[in-house]
């Protein structure tokens, strides 16, 4: 496994690479501290896992480089890891291709279930993000909840899931952000205790959600 994580922060750093010591025994991680230096290397090692990003390190445009990132890496997941969890910019990074968001104020075990997701090729936003959506009232849809916890939009999102959709799919349809799409669909996995569309599915068929009435 080959991981890049760029960060200005030598002291965040040591911190990261005992996290990611733990995804894997022949982990190879390589270290940058500013972005033009992480597109370099990235163009250098196209067989990369994994890219961690800082949003504020030096030559970074903030969420506008992940947007230019997976432009050009577009196989390459790219997850988030920044001290600023407003709900605007978590939406916006995800819109713009990123696989993930962390804040640097998650715990370590946090950090490594979320890192485990994205490497398992599902999506990872902060519970701290479902909170922000629900006191801003972001999604007039969001205020109620059903028996099981899902608002109608998150059902809504969770049936073009059953349906096979992707989230490009899903946003298409819907007519929203597909950043917003992510995060409906990662707090349906949150609040099905899930971790992946299959799952998703089984447990929705399982308890009705899907093909007859629900409420």
């Amino acid at each position: 496994m080959k991981i890049l994580m760029a960060d200005d922060h030598a002291l965040f750093r040591d911190g990261m690479r005992y996290v990611l010591q733990q995804l894997s025994d022949t982990l190879e991680l390589l270290e940058v501290n500013n972005f033009p230096e992480c597109l370099k290397v990235v163009a250098q090692h196209p067989e990369l896992d994994l890219v961690l990003l800082d949003l504020n390190m030096p030559g970074s445009e903030g969420a506008r480089s992940v947007s230019y990132f997976h432009q050009r890496f577009p196989r390459i997941p790219v997850v988030v890891v920044s001290g600023d969890d407003a709900l605007a910019n978590m939406e916006k990074v995800m819109d713009y291709g990123a696989s993930g968001f962390i804040c640097k104020s998650s715990t370590s075990h946090a950090m490594l279930a979320a890192l485990k997701r994205v490497l398992s090729g599902e999506i990872y936003v902060p519970p701290e993000i479902f909170r922000q959506r629900s006191v801003q009232a972001v999604d007039k849809r969001s205020m109620h909840t059903n028996g099981y916890g899902l608002t109608p939009r998150q059902m809504e999102v969770l049936e073009h899931i059953c349906a096979g959709m992707s989230n490009k799919e899903i946003a298409s349809h819907t007519h929203l952000a597909e950043g917003t799409v992510k995060i409906h669909v990662a707090a349906v996995y949150q609040t099905l205790k899930v971790n992946g569309r299959l799952e998703a599915v089984r447990v929705a068929e399982r308890l009705g959600l899907v093909g007859g009435a629900h409420g």
